[in-house]
């Protein structure tokens, strides 16, 4: 092949895209759709419950779509970090929604599935080939034995394998947001530096266009570079649009390291070819001399109970960070005399939104706000603590006057009960990568016989 035409038509599965661009996709010539169905952006809950943050139904709905366009067409369909953080249980949830379309609709495609989860033992003993992404310290093997769920994210070669063992569908576990648009012009034999540049420009669909909301976009990539255009006919991409995509995070808006190597874009020209397209150049990839593939584990930190009170009294407002140094400080009083505990025994935050929520400490804005949502979140070792301390600070929420007033306020609860038991917190406990002798080795390819499998 001279060029691969690669379609993404939506950032997430599951965002919902309007469907006449995918139509378009493959008008233009599509060769393959890739989509990415997984984040981090909202924290560590599901990689550590093994749940997914889009709804079945938006699931089901992006996917019937793309499956009767990948049948229609004769092209692969590649789904990346399935179930949002690419568990064993994700992909088999998005297996499983798949199967059932594919059933529905009468369409007969091979579904290969890739499996990314590992296990704590089995990486317990490699721990020497393990090392950390900073700011991460080294790993040991009481904290991998601590995670709920720990994977491992690949690059373009296992998805590579499944196309090669005749897929039409692959649906990945834990991968890189650029190997999944990466891996079947790699496989075509496209330069890799091109390649590499263009899946992470397409990675999160119209977001490298003017109109991020109108839906996806198409790269073609050949031997000299790739172009790329939206699939709405009234979007535009242009050479800042594609070239800012590079800042969306990375930590070096030049380069970005992938498991095989890294991409450098330090040359590269953004050239408009009119209105709406882009033509980009002069894309590196250095191989690396060790392959190695990311860890991501999560594991539970305790348990919480949330409570939120809105501020509108002008005079807490006009000294807010007196009010809450206090309630702090009243909270750490009233739950050492009436439960007994200590600081070590549990974690309070207190958040006002409206004021510092957000920057905390470095908010420019210093003004008196209008309103404040005080969000209080008690952490605890079980669930019941972390409730009784935010009982033990109702009356605070509702009440608590600064030091100088002279009346009671009476502030105002946002729900009935007043606390909210939000069940186990996790963190992401893992940030390191691990030296690998082979890049499909710690990835398990199950390829059924057909689609109905």
């Amino acid at each position: 092949m001279n060029e691969v035409r690669v379609l993404t038509p939506v950032g997430m599965l599951g965002a919902g895209f309007p469907p006449e661009t995918l139509t378009r996709g493959l008008e233009l010539g599509a060769d393959v759709i890739a989509v990415d169905g997984g984040s981090t952006d909202s924290g560590p809950y599901y990689l550590g419950t093994g749940t997914a943050k889009t709804a079945a139904a938006a699931v089901a709905q992006d996917l019937r779509l793309l499956l009767r366009a990948a049948a229609h067409a004769g092209i692969p369909l590649i789904i990346g970090s399935c179930g949002t953080s690419g568990t064993d249980s994700g992909v088999d949830w998005v297996a499983d929604i798949t199967r059932g379309i594919l059933a529905e609709e009468g369409l007969d495609l091979k579904v290969a599935t890739i499996y990314s989860e590992q296990r704590a033992a089995d990486l317990g003993a490699r721990l020497h080939r393990i090392h950390p992404l900073a700011p991460a310290g080294p790993l040991d093997t009481a904290t991998l034995d601590s995670c709920r769920h720990i994977v491992g994210m690949m690059g373009h070669e296992p998805i590579v394998a499944a196309l090669e063992s005749g897929a039409d569908v692959v649906l990945a576990g834990r991968a890189t947001d650029t190997a999944i648009a990466a891996a079947f012009p790699l496989m075509k034999g496209m330069p890799a530096g091109p390649v590499w540049h263009a899946a992470k420009i397409v990675e999160c669909g119209g977001q490298c266009t003017t109109n991020p909301r109108a839906g996806g976009v198409l790269a073609t990539i050949d031997a000299d570079g790739f172009t790329i255009e939206p699939l709405d006919p009234d979007n535009a991409c242009t050479p800042t649009s594609v070239a800012a995509h590079m800042l969306y995070e990375t930590v070096n808006p030049f380069t970005m390291r992938e498991p095989a190597g890294t991409i450098d874009v330090s040359d590269a020209v953004y050239e408009a070819l009119g209105p709406r397209r882009v033509r980009v150049r002069k894309s590196r990839f250095t191989p690396a001399e060790q392959h190695t593939i990311k860890l991501e584990g999560a594991r539970i930190t305790g348990y919480e109970t949330m409570s939120f009170t809105a501020i509108r009294d002008p005079h807490i407002l006009g000294q807010i960070d007196t009010w809450a140094a206090l309630m702090r400080k009243m909270i750490g009083e009233w739950v050492n005399r009436t439960l007994g505990l200590g600081d070590d025994d549990y974690a309070v935050d207190l958040r006002l939104y409206g004021h510092n929520a957000v920057l905390d400490a470095i908010e420019p804005d210093r003004r008196p706000p209008r309103e404040v949502g005080a969000m209080l979140l008690v952490r605890a070792a079980d669930q019941a603590t972390a409730t009784a301390i935010a009982k033990v600070a109702n009356p605070l929420m509702l009440h608590l006057p600064t030091p100088d007033m002279t009346y009671l306020p009476s502030l105002a609860f946002a729900t009935s009960p007043a606390e909210t038991e939000r069940g186990a917190v996790y963190e992401f406990a893992l940030h390191h990568a691990i030296d690998v002798d082979s890049p499909t080795s710690m990835f398990r390819i199950n390829l059924p016989e057909d689609g109905h499998a």
